[in-house]
Formats: C-alpha cells, structure tokens, sequence
C-alpha cells in the first residue's frame, strides 16, 4: 500500500496500475463516500488500453490517514490533487496526462481545470456534481451555512440513494462496503454542497480544457441538466457532451460501462494523434 505525504502532514493512499509503454497517463478523482478500490475495472481496462491510471483516495475517505468525513476547505482537494498530478510527472517525464472525476470527483476536476490551465491533456466527466444538487436546493442552502458556524463538526449520516446504480448488485455492495463513509461532517457537506458549487459558478467561464462530459440519462442524484449546463457555459472549444439513455449515476458500474469506458479512451486516443500531429 503506497501513501503520498501531503503538505500539511496528511498522507493519502494511492495506486497505480501500469501499462506497459503508456502513451499517457490518467489519474483518477473518486466521488464522495467512495474510495479508489471501486475503480478496480476501470483502471484494469484503461490499462489494457495502453493507459496507465493513478488513483487516490480523497481526504477523509478510504484509507487515508486524515480525519474520517471531513475536509476543513474544499480547496484542499484542489491542493492534493495537484500533488498528484506533481508526483506523477516526476515519475513519467513527458508523458500526457489525462484527468477523470466523477460526481464529487467531477466538481474537484473542474475546479481544478480552472486552477492550473496548462498541466493536463484533457479532462473526463462522470455524472459530475457541477451545480446545486436537488438534495441541497432551496431553503436547505441558505440554512446550512448559519448551521455550519455553530456544528461545524456535527457527524451526519450519509444519505444512500438506491438510484445510485441500475445494477442492483453494485448497489448491495456499496451498502456492505466498510470503506465507504457512513458519515460526514457538517462542514464537509457545506463545503462540498454550497461553497465549492458557488465558486464554479462564479469561474465557470475560466475552464477552457479539452473535456469529455458524460452523464446516465436516469441520473436522479446528479441532474444529467448540470453537465449539460457546465457545457454550455465553459469556454472550451474542443468539447464533448455523452448523455447515455437509461443509466443512473454510476454510469462506470452500469452493465453498459465497456461502451462508455471505449468511449472514453477513443476520446482519448483521438487528442493523442491530434497533438501528435500538431507537434
């Protein structure tokens, strides 16, 4: 088990699965209460593909060695994510390097398209959380604030939604799961729901990578309309948009995820060539 010591002293547990000779690299942000063994398949078959893939768990989650559930700014998995993408280009000079997020993990990725312009390929969305999600909408939004200055460390139990995934079995073994985090803190879902959606709707017009935006057409946690929005708005012209009809929001668990997984390393595969030529 590999652990990168963050700046402020935290570690985070990664691993890497190589492809022989990549012709690039990509790392993956997981989403909230998930952790980097859930992508186990994804990463087997980007690496198949002559990709290799570096994923992390996020602070607060699996096993890294900060406080469960909690996250004092959002901006910090903004900070480590860029650590990741440093350790990794000092390991592969001169290899590309793509970045994949999905929902919780989509909004960390965009968010840091916006931070560091230059350092990345591209950029891959899944089921993203790129606006207000309707379980925070309306009145919650302006309460949880004033809540938050009082409790900020209150433990809350973590909704689970049965739309998670339209294969039951992935849903079963997500309950089961003991890394999955059952509960956060009250800080993290401000953070997370309210502070870091308000800043990427105020820097939205900032993100200019190349993306490929994908969504489930039935994904009730995370609106297919906020991937749609996020399209129409960034100011990035080499841009895709996949909304995938009748997946829910774990669309790379859905009994369809080899189609969306070749989708995206043919996406992948065609930056590659374009820029090859270009160079």
């Amino acid at each position: 088990m590999k652990y990168l010591k963050m700046r402020d002293g935290i570690e985070l547990r990664y691993k890497v699965d190589v492809s022989d000779s990549p012709k690039a690299i990509i790392l993956i942000n997981h989403g909230f209460a998930e952790h980097l063994n859930r992508y186990d398949y994804v990463a087997a078959k980007f690496s198949e593909n002559g990709y290799s893939v570096y994923r992390y768990d996020l602070r607060g989650h699996g096993k890294s060695r900060s406080k469960s559930g909690h996250i004092d700014s959002f901006n910090q998995f903004i900070s480590d994510c860029d650590e990741m993408v440093e350790k990794i280009k000092e390991e592969n000079k001169d290899v590309p390097l793509f970045m994949l997020g999905h929902s919780m993990g989509g909004l960390i990725t965009a968010l840091y398209g916006i931070a560091y312009k230059d350092k990345l390929q591209g950029q891959i969305f899944s089921g993203a959380a790129l606006g207000m999600l309707p379980s925070i909408s309306g009145i919650k939004a302006r309460i949880l604030p004033i809540i938050n200055k009082l409790f900020s460390n209150l433990m809350i139990k973590i909704p689970i939604d049965v739309s998670l995934c339209g294969d039951k079995k992935v849903f079963e073994a997500y309950l089961e799961d003991p890394l999955v985090l059952k509960k956060a803190t009250m800080n993290f879902y401000v953070e997370f729901l309210i502070n870091s959606i308000k800043e990427l709707k105020e820097r939205v017009k900032e993100y200019n990578y190349p993306c490929l935006i994908t969504h489930g057409e039935l994904d009730k946690i995370v609106p297919k309309e906020l991937s749609v929005s996020f399209f129409n708005n960034i100011s990035s012209k080499d841009k895709e948009l996949k909304v995938y009809k009748g997946l829910y929001h774990e669309i790379l668990n859905e009994k369809e995820k080899d189609h969306i997984l070749n989708d995206m390393i043919l996406w992948m595969d065609k930056k590659l060539i374009y820029n090859n030529k270009s160079n």
